[in-house]
């Protein structure tokens, strides 16, 4: 994986998901590249075009705040995005912290998690990989090959279609996540071992890795068809672990009174 490069990778890929139509320009007839050309970027975002290639190229590697804003204008970014492309301009100092050994789950986190008996709750670590979870929590994820890794339970478990109905949005999803959760750090050689597996074993994830969307995960509505009581509808809500940079807590909620809420009660009975 190229880490010399981060932020003329990020333009570049960002710069071939658009079209001319996307700005309004007429497509012409004989267009050779994939998306925008690097001219029409730099017009957009009002810089010079050689200035525009040596950042692609990485011969420029700090543009102003003012620059990096406009090319996020003009390559359509959306906050977090946007967010992302300033951390690759001006990387702080924590966005390139060495690894420093397993991810611990804080004893207070687990007895606070512990306490909500009705409510799935799992602690995510900076690869996606499940930290903790408490026993509702554990049981929405049980049965599969690779239930406590997110990345490898949605490229690589057999049964990650059919226990994620939206299956295609919850990839893009979890891709983004990931980038957005390590930021500038690709220093981690479990991170880089975990790129290179799903690269070379999932067509789907090396497609959207090389998107670079950051979708940093926060809440929404999601789908599951678990194996013991049928079709969830959950709520989630993500939270930043302050105590430990890097941790999300993930909190599940059903509808009161819908047939998910029972269906989560059930699966709290069977697996108590």
């Amino acid at each position: 994986m190229d880490t010399e490069n981060l932020l003329g990778q990020f333009l570049r890929a960002r710069r071939e998901l658009l079209q001319p139509e996307d700005h309004g320009m007429p497509v012409g007839a004989r267009r050779r590249v994939t998306g925008l050309r690097r001219e029409e970027v730099a017009r957009l975002a009002g810089v010079s075009t050689d200035y525009y290639i040596r950042l692609e190229q990485g011969r420029e590697r700090h543009p102003s705040a003012q620059v990096v804003d406009a090319l996020a204008r003009a390559l359509k970014l959306e906050d977090d995005a946007t967010a992302h492309l300033h951390r690759l301009a001006h990387p702080a100092m924590e966005d390139r912290r060495p690894s420093c050994g397993p991810e611990r789950v804080e004893d207070a986190l687990l007895r606070m998690m512990a306490a909500w008996a009705q409510t799935p709750a799992v602690v995510l670590g900076r690869r996606m990989t499940v930290l903790a979870a408490n026993a509702l929590g554990e049981a929405l994820f049980a049965g599969h090959t690779h239930s406590g890794d997110l990345m490898r339970l949605v490229f690589l478990d057999p049964g990650a279609r059919t226990f994620y109905p939206d299956w295609h949005q919850v990839a893009i999803d979890t891709v983004g996540g990931l980038r957005s959760s390590i930021g500038t750090d690709y220093d981690d050689p479990e991170l880089v071992e975990l790129i290179g597996e799903l690269s070379l074993k999932s067509t789907t994830f090396r497609e959207l890795w090389a998107r670079h969307d950051i979708r940093q995960k926060t809440h929404a509505t999601k789908r599951f068809h678990h194996p013991l009581v049928g079709e969830l509808i959950l709520h989630y809500e993500s939270l930043a672990v302050n105590s430990a940079p890097g941790q999300q807590l993930v909190v599940y909620q059903a509808d009161p009174g819908s047939p998910s809420e029972e269906r989560l009660s059930l699966l709290g009975s069977l697996t108590a």
